[in-house]
């Protein structure tokens, strides 16, 4: 939004229709701060996306969501806005740990453990580390997504629906699973991590761009030239070394395949000198 601004553009912000809350008291903050009309949040019932992408008025798209999502709104964008090309799909959790061989069955017990030890309670409370889910469609999903765990891998924490009120799940790691369930071809957006073993550098990488998306990634190791080497392979946006979600005004950011197009933030540096003022 600051960028945008900063460029002379006026916006309209519409967050989803399942959480509008954060959005609407962050409007309630700036009220005072800008001429009316500059920003303008609205609301819907997820009916108003389609009128918003179609407006001839609306000059910059930038969504946050699925795939399918993304291709309707590209597609009605193009009716108006031929030279624009949207950006979205920003999620940028972890959705599956690659582990080398040596190190396998370590790593998923240290992962166990810190699942087996998370706080997972109502997010108004002190000490919660993990709150729940945000709705009754995304809760039922993730369900499913727990089924398929327990077809195709072994759970070694978590793995069930808490016995309370609301969209609680507690965080799982699943191990000895592969490529081929739904868990690892999917987007889960819930807290179950997939943790796949390998046996090769190059066989990892062949492993991990065999999907249609791409947009975030990081390699850890203590060898950083090699990690660079790894990273420079792997056909994501963003690629982190021994860090993730480290991210940055001035630094681009999109996604690869059918995790978006075009770049958010960055810095832009003119190939031409500036011309001098008379």
């Amino acid at each position: 939004m600051p960028p945008a601004l900063l460029a002379g553009n006026t916006l309209v912000v519409k967050p989803a229709p399942t959480t509008p809350i954060a959005s609407l008291k962050f409007a309630e903050l700036i009220a005072g701060l800008l001429p009316n009309g500059v920003v303008n949040f609205i609301t819907d019932a997820n009916d108003l996306g389609d009128a918003l992408t179609h407006h001839p008025d609306v000059r910059k798209i930038s969504f946050t969501g699925s795939t399918a999502t993304g291709r309707k709104v590209m597609a009605s964008a193009a009716e108006t806005l031929c030279a624009f090309q949207n950006s979205g799909q920003v999620c940028l959790a972890i959705k599956r740990l690659y582990v080398h061989e040596s190190i396998y069955d370590e790593m998923c017990n240290e992962l166990a453990q810190l699942a087996d030890a998370a706080i997972v309670d109502d997010g108004s409370k002190q000490g919660t580390q993990l709150g729940p889910l945000q709705n009754r469609m995304q809760y039922n999903k993730v369900k499913a997504f727990l089924e398929d765990a327990k077809k195709h891998g072994n759970i070694v924490a978590g793995g069930e629906v808490m016995d309370r009120p609301g969209y609680f799940i507690r965080p799982t790691i699943v191990r000895d699973i592969t490529e081929g369930s739904r868990l690892v071809d999917e987007e889960q957006f819930g807290p179950i991590l997939p943790v796949l073993k390998y046996a090769s550098t190059d066989e990892v990488i062949k492993r991990a761009n065999a999907t249609t998306y791409g947009l975030g990634a990081s390699v850890w190791s203590s060898n950083t030239d090699r990690a660079h080497d790894v990273a420079a392979q792997l056909e994501a946006g963003t690629v982190w070394i021994n860090t993730h979600l480290d991210m940055a005004p001035h630094i681009p950011f999109g996604g690869a395949k059918n995790s978006g197009l075009g770049v958010e933030f960055g810095e832009f540096i003119s190939e031409f000198p500036p011309r001098s003022r008379l």
